[in-house]
């Protein structure tokens, strides 16, 4: 029996601590920039745009910040776009789902193309954010629209 047996456990790995808030919103946009298997250099300015836009980052150091990227990343690398979301909704808070929608859209839609994947991406993102059909629909217009020229 080893060392690491007697601390870790049978599983030999350490027990992940949840995404909090800032991991959860920050997830789900990573996952947006990355759900067409590749991340556009327009999606990583437009999602690196959005979070330093956002009250929830505000008070995070450039360190803290990094870090918390860091391991957002290393998520999306061992698990893709779909073990990282299954990390980040459950830490989004209700009332900022619909913002989250509509950025993540907003990514979606930075390098210009929306393909199949993406478009797939985004059907989840309405369920599994629990979005209401109608009201989902007009967060897309919008953000086609201001995407548009």
């Amino acid at each position: 029996m080893s060392l690491f047996d007697d601390v870790l456990g049978d599983s030999g790995s350490f027990t992940e601590k949840p995404f909090g808030p800032q991991e959860g919103v920050a997830g789900v946009l990573l996952g947006a920039s990355a759900c067409d298997g590749h991340i556009a250099d327009e999606e990583v300015q437009s999602l690196m745009t959005i979070l330093g836009r956002m009250n929830l980052y505000s008070r995070l150091s450039g360190q803290h910040f990094g870090n918390m990227m860091d391991r957002l990343m290393g998520t999306l690398k061992k698990g893709g776009p779909e073990k990282l979301l299954e990390k980040a909704i459950p830490a989004v808070p209700p009332e900022l789902r619909e913002t989250v929608f509509a950025n993540a859209c907003d990514i979606v839609l930075a390098d210009g193309v929306v393909d199949s994947e993406e478009k797939e991406f985004i059907d989840q993102l309405v369920q599994r954010l629990e979005i209401e059909g109608s009201r989902a629909k007009d967060i897309v217009k919008v953000m086609v629209y201001k995407n548009k020229g």
